[in-house]
């Protein structure tokens, strides 16, 4: 395990902001045997003000099948999708980076430059669906890693895993952090007429600057607010998601987050306070120490009042919402500011109603 002390150094070491990107180093994969750890020295680099640029790389996921099924209790639902694995967006504290390790990469820049893509997700999501074993329920899309990152505008799997959902009426939940949810308006259309579909924006922050340097390739706060409007205005139910709230630096902004969306066009409201397992403490906490040195103190204490004198605690029932009195306080300025802006809203549910197994030649994606 390590310490406060062996943390920081290990941050403090070769660390500087590489352009485009959240994280600054790959922490060892908990899961290999062998890692080099950076070696003291006072070697000057040369060129040392440069942007230090990374490019992305993408790699074909073989995967067989792609309904994952959890059975976590703090959890709506059962099943999720993710046609990538990895995320260029680059979110700091994003707390899908540790399921790179299962890949062979880190949690760190491997997690944004190294994306693994389903090519066959539609057609495996089509034969799910068809199998006679499938009981239609509610599926997320974006249960780990965002389905609309930069690379769908190329590839657009999410466009054609939605086709799938619209043909079968399956219902879908979809989160994201990118405007580019907008392109799929048709789709998402005809998926409301039958109240198949809802979307959730996450929205972190309102700064610009800050979730810039915290969520380096997202679409910015104007533009997700932007994107609330667009789908609201289209029929499409639509919330947002305060995720996550960071202790000592995004709590105050829930109640100017709910009153934007609220002013957008979003239906209804939630939010998740942040989580930090195994390496993502390292992560983020570099991160803090690299840009924004003089809040560093005061947002990991406020975070260890959250999670019980820890930085994270993986507790089904305390994980998404903490526990102590600055987490009550949270809770009841979310609260106070949901009935302010939302008022009482209307319950709403998708259905699974009109499921149906349409033949091949009428699935419209092909």
């Amino acid at each position: 395990m390590h310490n406060d002390k062996t943390v920081h150094k290990t941050m403090t070491q070769h660390s500087a902001t590489i352009k485009g990107r959240g994280a600054s180093f790959n922490p060892p994969n908990r899961f290999q045997e062998l890692h080099l750890e950076p070696v003291d020295d006072d070697t000057p680099f040369a060129d040392e003000d440069q942007d230090r640029k990374i490019p992305t790389k993408f790699f074909v996921d073989n995967s067989k099948s792609l309904l994952a099924k959890n059975d976590s209790p703090d959890l709506g639902f059962d099943y999720s999708i993710n046609p990538y694995r990895g995320c260029e967006h680059g979110c700091i504290y994003c707390y899908a980076r540790p399921s790179h390790e299962y890949l062979g990469f880190s949690s760190g820049i491997d997690f944004e430059t190294k994306i693994m893509v389903k090519l066959d997700a539609p057609k495996l999501l089509a034969e799910a669906f068809h199998a006679r074993t499938w009981e239609p329920q509610i599926v997320a899309l974006s249960g780990n890693t965002d389905c609309y990152q930069p690379i769908e505008r190329k590839l657009e799997l999410t466009r054609q895993c939605l086709q799938v959902f619209r043909d079968f009426r399956n219902p879908v939940s979809i989160i994201t952090k990118n405007s580019l949810v907008q392109r799929d308006v048709d789709i998402l259309m005809e998926m409301a007429d039958l109240h198949t579909v809802a979307v959730t924006v996450s929205v972190t922050t309102l700064d610009s600057h800050l979730a810039r340097i915290m969520e380096p390739r997202t679409s910015s706060p104007v533009k997700r607010l932007q994107t609330i409007e667009t789908l609201a205005r289209n029929g499409i139910r639509t919330g947002v998601l305060v995720a996550p709230v960071i202790p000592g630096l995004t709590d105050e902004e829930i109640p100017s987050i709910l009153k934007a969306a609220s002013a957008s066009g979003a239906q209804y409201a939630g939010y998740t306070m942040l989580r930090l397992p195994f390496a993502i403490k390292d992560l983020f906490q570099e991160w803090l120490l690299r840009n924004l040195p003089e809040r560093t103190p005061k947002v990991l204490s406020r975070i260890r009042d959250v999670r019980g004198g820890k930085l994270n605690d993986s507790t089904f029932g305390k994980r998404m919402k903490g526990e102590g009195h600055i987490a009550q306080a949270i809770q009841q300025l979310f609260q106070t500011a949901r009935r302010k802006y939302f008022g009482e809203s209307p319950e709403f549910k998708l259905t699974s109603g009109r499921f149906r197994r349409p033949s091949t030649h009428q699935l419209r994606m092909f």
